[in-house]
């Protein structure tokens, strides 16, 4: 399974707190995280590096994409964001992860707004699991719980998922669909709240092992090796 992060990369290079807290970026911790959970064949790449790190050859050589985005949406071509797309509906894996969900992979395979209600104030945040048979959901505790997060609330404008795995509760009352699964052509995508940059969450050995379950549940047992195409089909039987 390889395994390829791609993160903007913006917020480590401008923020002190940011950039002391993933000194290496966010892209490498979330990486480090798989790592540790055993999802060993993982590459890095950012938004600055060629072809905004998505080269046809790194896309293409990728089973299951993880995403994390913010300030630099807007940034992302179009271009790239169908080539995303496309290879999704092929049959490649997607994690998204927390402000990845206004990303343009992700809005374009919803075909929503996803917008959000938000609060950045850095309150408890306590992680129920829904569906505790779910694969993503192996190993993981009723409940969980971070201590300083970005809050989130619905109403969350997506397409009802096609799997709830995880929901969240804030200390301020709000709540938010925050592990969802869905499939989209051959492909399967899984967006997972937590990740706010200015706190440690990506550190968090729950957080990294939901993660890597959510790989693993992404995986595709194939990719096409081309586009799909209407094609005429001659009758198996005499009409």
């Amino acid at each position: 399974m390889r395994v390829t992060v791609w993160n903007e990369y913006r917020h480590e290079k401008q923020n002190p707190v940011v950039s002391g807290i993933y000194p290496e970026g966010i892209h490498a911790a979330v990486a480090a995280g798989l790592r540790a959970n055993g999802v060993t064949d993982v590459r890095t790449v950012t938004l600055d590096d060629p072809d905004q790190g998505l080269p046809p050859d790194v896309l293409n050589g990728t089973d299951v994409l993880v995403w994390w985005g913010h300030r630099a949406h807007d940034e992302v071509s179009d271009a790239l964001a169908a080539a995303v797309a496309a290879r999704v509906n092929l049959g490649m894996g997607l994690v998204v992860l927390h402000s990845g969900h206004f990303s343009k992979p992700f809005k374009r395979l919803m075909g929503t707004e996803c917008t959000v209600r938000w609060r950045a104030d850095g309150e408890l945040e306590r992680i129920w699991t829904v569906d505790p048979a779910h694969p993503i959901a192996q190993g993981v505790p009723a409940y969980f719980e971070l201590p300083r997060e970005e809050m989130y609330g619905e109403p969350f404008e997506v397409p009802p998922p096609d799997e709830l795995v995880f929901l969240s509760w804030f200390k301020g009352g709000e709540v938010f669909r925050s592990g969802c699964c869905y499939r989209r052509g051959r492909g399967r995508i899984f967006y997972f709240r937590p990740g706010h940059e200015t706190f440690p969450t990506y550190h968090d050995a729950t957080v990294c092992k939901v993660i890597a379950n959510g790989v693993r549940w992404a995986r595709p047992a194939v990719i096409e090796a081309g586009p799909m195409l209407n094609v005429k089909m001659p009758p198996i039987e005499a009409i």
